[in-house]
């Protein structure tokens, strides 16, 4: 088939991948322009971008994607479909009807679960066990159309949201080729979303990243995992008086038993007020108490510095007693 590909970060390479590799026909592909970044903010090509230049494929960089000029530049391409893998922008009508075959979407998640923006993240956040990857055809309401095909990914105690993104992403590839081929065959078959069973995984913010140590330590490491790479959980120091009100991005939370237990959790931090940080130590780093038990964390990225193990950072402080979380 001849593919007009939809796709800005990573995620989409190995869905590229693996339909040129099944020789399919990638006519072209369709990415956010490239944007300033960084310190010296010089224009920043995309990941997709990248690929498809090296690849010898056309790239479209549309403005808006219902631009009659995009759309007219698209369909001289000829695609037969259209596939669609974290582009970052809703597709109008116009775009989602421009092939005869429409247009797929390799969407993270089993849906219906977890219908969104951010469904590895909140996989995650939520303790959930599982997750995966849908293909779905794309409808004009969000990742609401039937379902072709579906990978189950397990998520271990101590997966993180970069983990699951990496792990989808080649899941996504392999079941888009398997879907595909199942188009070409005629022996594909399109199974209706159940609304009623639909849950939602809005856009993550900063303030979504900010830990409630008053919850339990089970939920405050599912945060830290759910949020790591990006957008990083964090937290402010109440103490030292020194460095009150700086923040503090964490990461590696400590599991000890089964999660559904809390991390690190013991009977010597019952009474403990959340946020107390109940060792600091200079060879074994953090524990914090929660709403109920306590965490480790193993590394920690103070505001302005390079990630570090938490042990590193407790070395560094003044006064390693005083030091408590907001």
């Amino acid at each position: 088939m001849r593919v007009l590909f939809w796709g800005t970060p990573e995620f989409g390479l190995p869905s590229l991948e693996a339909m040129r590799g099944a020789g399919h026909d990638i006519a072209g592909v369709v990415t956010n322009p490239d944007r300033p970044a960084g310190r010296g903010r010089r224009p920043r090509t995309s990941p997709v971008k990248a690929w498809a230049v090296e690849a010898g494929v056309p790239v479209l960089q549309p403005e808006r994607p219902g631009d009659e000029g995009f759309l007219a530049a698209a369909r001289r391409l000829r695609p037969d479909i259209s596939v669609v893998a974290a582009y970052g922008r809703l597709l109008p009508p116009a775009a989602l009807d421009l092939p005869p075959l429409g247009s797929l979407n390799v969407h993270a998640s089993l849906l219906p679960a977890l219908r969104g923006a951010a469904p590895i993240n909140w996989a995650i956040i939520r303790g959930h066990r599982e997750s995966g990857v849908s293909i779905q055809r794309m409808v004009e309401a969000l990742d609401a159309g039937p379902v072709l095909g579906q990978t189950r990914i397990p998520i271990p105690a101590a997966m993180t949201a970069g983990k699951l993104y990496a792990r989808a992403a080649e899941a996504g590839g392999a079941r888009l080729v398997a879907v595909l081929d199942d188009l070409a065959s005629g022996r594909a078959m399109e199974r209706p979303q159940d609304d009623a069973r639909a849950t939602w995984a809005p856009k993550l913010d900063r303030e979504t990243a900010r830990i409630d140590w008053s919850r339990p330590a089970a939920e405050v490491a599912n945060l830290v995992r759910g949020c790591d790479p990006w957008p990083a959980a964090w937290t402010s120091l109440a103490a030292p008086a020194a460095l009150a009100g700086r923040t503090l991005q964490c990461f590696e939370p400590g599991v000890d038993g089964p999660r559904a237990e809390g991390s690190d959790a013991g009977s010597a931090d019952r009474g403990t007020e959340p946020g107390t940080v109940v060792r600091a130590d200079p060879a074994r780093g953090l524990r914090v108490a929660t709403g109920a038990g306590a965490i480790a964390l193993g590394a920690v990225k103070p505001a302005g510095r390079r990630r570090m193990s938490a042990a590193e950072w407790v070395r560094g402080l003044p006064d390693a007693k005083e030091v408590r979380f907001a």
